[in-house]
């Protein structure tokens, strides 16, 4: 039954988190240019580090999978130096590129740490005071991924189209 509870946790995420996300956050960044539109979404996934607390002992339970653990925290602060690294070099084309590296890394480690969960056979209770982080931040921090691989997307074809004009 904990369990259930856990997947019901985050399909509520999911959902309430999708509607913030309609709501407020895409309506304002949609609007911007590609590199305001990342800046915050960077800044959100700078705090990554937080992810570390997977290896902090009471904090978690003494029989997490040190698989999980290790595998969820390490490629979190990857993730957030990558954000910070993109977020400092922005507007150049280097920031872009790093953008593009964190987006792919970040949303990767993160479905990684639901198959090493799985894998690892996880439960609930195992994840102690860091249950929050499955079911509060990942949502969101998978919402925003797909939001800045859009912007990506979305502003390179966009910028694209304006520089042919500009040649024609």
């Amino acid at each position: 039954m904990p369990q259930l509870w856990f997947f019901t946790s985050l399909a509520f995420s999911f959902i309430a988190w999708g509607i913030v996300t309609a709501r407020y956050i895409w309506p304002e960044l949609r609007i911007r240019q590609r590199t305001e539109a990342l800046q915050p979404l960077l800044i959100l996934h700078s705090f990554r580090f937080i992810g570390l607390a997977f290896l902090v002992p009471g904090v978690v339970s003494p029989d997490l999978p040190s698989t999980f653990a290790h595998s969820a925290a390490y490629g979190d602060i990857i993730a957030a130096i990558l954000a910070l690294l993109a977020l400092i070099s922005l507007p150049s084309a280097a920031g872009l590129v790093i953008a593009w590296i964190f987006s792919l890394w970040g949303s990767a480690d993160l479905l990684n740490a639901f198959y090493q969960a799985n894998r690892a056979g996880l439960t609930a209770g195992q994840l102690g005071a860091t249950y929050f982080i499955p079911t509060f931040v990942v949502p969101l921090l998978l919402i925003t991924h797909g939001i800045a691989f859009r912007i990506l997307l979305q502003h390179q074809n966009v910028s694209a189209v304006q520089e042919s004009r500009h040649l024609a």
